[in-house]
């Protein structure tokens, strides 16, 4: 295999030592690069980027002196859209650990180099790279121009034909499903790969990703079975199983698959985080305090580190009488807080944080007027399940004697008829509020009463009273932003749009609500708030945003694509239903309607040689 153009490729080095951006750009040049373009800063490079474009950039992660690392730059160019699926990015480092591993990958990264490499790694890894991005070429192109369609027709096209790194476009093609909002498109071709590659954990995985954005959580889990059954080793499939046993309220069995993926992946801080947050909302203060340690000891400065980690310390801390431990934390969060300081979330965890502190003090009355504060934000429309957790677990720690039942009855009634989507979500306000008999009969009477809204809404439907129903559902789901009633708004109307009068305003209403419930904020506090899904592939561009519209607003998938692109799509997708149904059966048509799935990482890989 030759790089017959390479002579003609433009380099960016990125070295602040003199010495090594020497040798790396002797190194770039005997591997044939006609151009190398040398700079010291990552500032500089950036604006480089901005103005030029370059086939190749050579960048070292540490920078001595600097706060800014290599993994900034490759985080804000991916978040601007400032580098194109067709450069290839190499990060240079003295010493890769798993958590730099993992960032890059997050970022797209395409491999790594640990120093001392040979100038015949750097030119292996390059060729490979190159060559993929050239055979590639058309895919990456349309993705780059933010053309997911013709992509997906460009991928499954050489899906089909068997074209070099022909599994790779599929899984493409796949995860653009997943990301167009078509989980039972991208099952069907999720699961023709895994007949042609049944060696492939991935693949499995990714049907099980596509089985639980259906919400078949039995399938998807019957998916990750038989993954863990071939790889009893694999992390992403423990920690996949993990978050279907949350959706499956089955948590002390989540928190052990959570526990065997940090373990499997001992420098993984995502993996850490998630089995400290859950050990900490099932009571498990030890093992929580083991692993919340243990992510803030693998770096408070890494993209990964949720803050969240600092505040359930704290509150651990406090549940221990630790008020010197407190007051570090409350500490560490401020200076976490100021690097953001227009972030609301970072604010409220602070917030949290201090009224804790106060809590401590020989006058824990004075810290009412902060409780009734952060209260007074449950209706608010960037209050999300997180923060019930957190605000919940803050005002059942206020001794009872000082606790106005009359508030923290209100707090709770609030909470659980916003949020309880699921039992799983009822469960986990109630662990937040330590299971009290209060709040144990609000939360169940007030999923008692969202149960009765539901079934009342169907059986005005079931008898031809369409409008009746949704007005119903609009009326309380304007009242508690409950995402569950307003989304069952949205599909009748949807379903009987021509038998509702206004069909469209009251789409456009339940849309509205919707947007105001943070139905976006719905994981469970701590475990699910990464984008990232296990066993998928990442793609370079900017990052999924948290926010899903409702299903009353979702466009279909060729939405403002040509027409021709856009049948091409339909069609691309049903010849992959054709091939992959079972013989004599009906090919389904491809699905018009969209939902959506979290974005993956994928491995990165590291290279070694003798010198540089």
């Amino acid at each position: 295999m030759v790089d017959r153009d390479i002579h003609l490729a433009r380099a960016l080095l990125i070295e602040s030592n003199p010495l090594l951006r020497s040798v790396s750009a002797a190194q770039l040049r005997d591997t044939g690069v006609g151009h190398v373009t040398q700079t010291t800063r990552v500032k500089d490079a950036r604006l480089l980027l901005e103005q030029e474009r370059f086939d190749i950039v050579l960048c070292n992660r540490e920078f001595e002196g600097s706060d800014y690392s290599g993994q900034d730059l490759l985080d804000e160019l991916r978040r601007e859209r400032l580098l194109p699926h067709g450069t290839v990015f190499l990060m240079v480092t003295a010493q890769a650990n798993y958590t730099q591993v993992v960032e890059a990958a997050e970022s797209a990264l395409d491999g790594f180099l640990v120093r001392p490499y040979t100038t015949a790694a750097l030119s292996a890894r390059l060729l490979e790279a190159r060559n993929r991005k050239r055979e590639l070429g058309d895919v990456l192109r349309a993705l780059d121009a933010g053309e997911n369609e013709a992509a997906l027709v460009r991928a499954v096209k050489r899906y089909q034909e068997k074209a070099p790194y022909w599994a790779y476009c599929g899984r493409l093609a796949a995860e653009l499903l997943l990301n167009m909002d078509r989980p039972a498109d991208a099952l069907k071709l999720f699961e023709r790969l895994v007949q042609q590659k049944p060696d492939a954990v991935w693949a499995q995985l990714g049907a099980a990703r596509a089985l639980l954005a259906q919400g078949d959580n039995a399938r998807a889990r019957k998916s990750v079975t038989a993954a863990l059954a071939q790889e009893p080793g694999s992390a992403d499939a423990h920690d996949l199983m993990g978050r279907l046993l949350v959706e499956q309220c089955d948590f002390d069995a989540a928190l052990a698959e959570y526990r065997t993926a940090a373990e499997l992946t001992p420098g993984c801080l995502l993996r850490a985080q998630h089995a400290g947050a859950l050990a900490y909302y099932q009571g498990e203060a030890d093992e929580a305090l083991k692993w919340l340690e243990r992510t803030q000891g693998m770096g408070a400065k890494s993209k990964l580190f949720d803050a969240l980690t600092l505040l359930l310390l704290a509150v651990l801390r406090f549940d221990r009488g630790d008020g010197p431990g407190v007051a570090a934390l409350r500490e560490q969060l401020r200076r976490y807080r100021e690097r953001q300081p227009e972030s609301p979330r970072l604010q409220r965890l602070e917030q949290i944080a201090n009224a804790l502190g106060s809590l401590m003090g020989n006058q824990p009355e004075a810290t009412l007027p902060a409780l009734r504060e952060l209260a007074s934000q449950v209706k608010g429309d960037d209050f999300d399940l997180e923060a019930a957790n957190l605000v919940l677990g803050l005002w059942a720690r206020v001794p009872a004697n000082l606790r106005p039942a009359a508030d923290h009855e209100a707090l709770l009634e609030h909470a659980a008829k916003r949020f309880c989507v699921s039992k799983a979500v009822g469960e986990a306000l109630l662990a937040s509020a330590r299971r009290t008999d209060v709040a144990q009969q609000i939360v169940r009477s007030c999923q008692a009463q969202l149960l009765a809204v539901t079934e009342q809404a169907m059986e005005l439907s079931m008898r031809g009273e369409a409008a009746t129903a949704v007005a119903l559902l609009l009326e309380h789901g304007a009242e508690t932003l409950n995402a569950k009633l307003l989304e069952m708004a949205s599909l009748l109307v949807r379903r009987h749009a021509a038998a509702i009068p206004d069909a469209d305003a009251l789409a456009e209403r339940a849309a509205g609500l919707l947007r105001r419930s943070a139905r976006s904020g719905s994981h469970i506090a701590g475990i699910q708030r990464s984008g990232r899904s296990p066993g998928g592939l990442q793609m370079r561009g900017a990052a999924t945003a948290e926010p899903v519209p409702a299903p009353a607003e979702v466009a279909p998938a060729t939405a403002g694509a040509p027409p021709a692109v856009a049948a091409a799509a339909v069609a691309a997708v049903a010849a992959v239903a054709a091939v992959a149904a079972p013989a004599g059966a009906t090919p389904v048509a491809a699905s018009a309607d969209l939902p959506a799935s979290p974005e993956p990482a994928a491995a990165a890989t590291a290279g070694a040689g003798a010198t540089a």
